[in-house]
This record gives C-alpha cells, structure tokens and sequence, in this order.
C-alpha cells in the first residue's frame, strides 16, 4: 500500500482542520492547486495500473480514474483561467506529489496480484482521505463560489470512486 502517500494525505487531513479554526485556511489558490494536484496523482496512478494490472476489473477501474479525474481537473483549469487566478504551489501539494513519486516507483516493483492488491487498496484509502479533506478542509475554506461548486461536484463523484474501489477490492480478495 502507497503508505507514504496515505501518511502525507492524512497528515494534511487531521491538521488541515486545526489550521482552519486557527485562521490559517488555504486560500483559493493554495486549494485549486492542492486539488488538482491529487488529480493529477491519480491519474498518474491509473496510468501505471492500466500499463501492469492484466485483471480486467482493475485495468476498467483504472481507466475509470484516468477519465473522471482528466474531467474535473480540465474543468479546475477552466475555471482558474476565467477567474484569472493562479493556483498557488504549497507545503501539502509539495508534499503530496513527493509521497506519490516514491509510492509509484514502489509500485513499479510489484506485479500481478500483488500490485493489483497494493493499488485498489491505496485508491481506496486515498479516496477516502481525499474526500475528507474536501469535506473537512478544503470546501469550507474555499472563498469563491465557483471554485466551491465545483470542489462540491468533485466530492460526489470522488465518493461514487470510493465505492468502486472499495467493490474492486472485495473482488481481489
């Protein structure tokens, strides 16, 4: 499993609330980017399943990820650009993409069920991480109401990910 990946997550998740009440909420840019930067991870993670898993169902879920997440982060750059904002790098989308590049080439080690396991159990818990965030941290933070939307849009169909994963995963075992 990605743990580095889920450590970083969960680390943004159970602190990113604390900041908040403290008065340090991401602002708008720091949060466009932190979401589409766990797109971006992924799909990057859906790429290398569709290159290694030979199991039908992972390879369908994995191209599942390409094509939802390359959508809404399509949308996220759209919107930036009509609002005429830059999305603003910082310490938890720096940290996330540093825990995924370790976790792939982790992956890259793996083969057959073996990786097809450790991969649907990661987007499970990253799923679940990530649509905590949105909830906890990163829609109640989020200033303008486009942007809010669309965070709220991209939480409903991350939670219907969830639950593919979880469904995917309860046919590996």
């Amino acid at each position: 499993m990605q743990k580095h990946l889920i450590a970083a997550l969960a680390a943004f998740a159970l602190s990113a609330p604390a900041a908040f009440a403290a008065g340090a909420a991401p602002t708008d840019p720091q949060i466009a980017h932190i979401a589409y930067t766990a797109g971006v991870i992924d799909i990057e993670a859906a790429k290398q399943a569709v290159e290694k898993s030979k199991d039908k169902n992972v390879v369908a879920f994995a191209k599942d990820m390409i094509r939802d997440h390359e959508a809404v982060n399509k949308q996220a750059l759209d919107l930036v650009k009509k609002l005429k904002v830059t999305p603003e790098d910082n310490a938890t989308s720096k940290s996330l993409t540093e825990a995924a590049e370790k976790e792939r080439q982790k992956l890259s080690k793996l083969k057959g069920a073996e990786f097809d396991k450790a991969y649907v159990d990661n987007e499970v818990a990253y799923h679940k991480t990530v649509n905590g965030a949105l909830k906890t941290t990163l829609i109640p933070a989020a200033q303008n109401p486009d942007l809010k939307a669309l965070l709220e849009t991209g939480l409903k169909l991350f939670e219907g990910h969830e639950l593919h994963a979880e469904h995917v995963a309860s046919m590996l075992k």
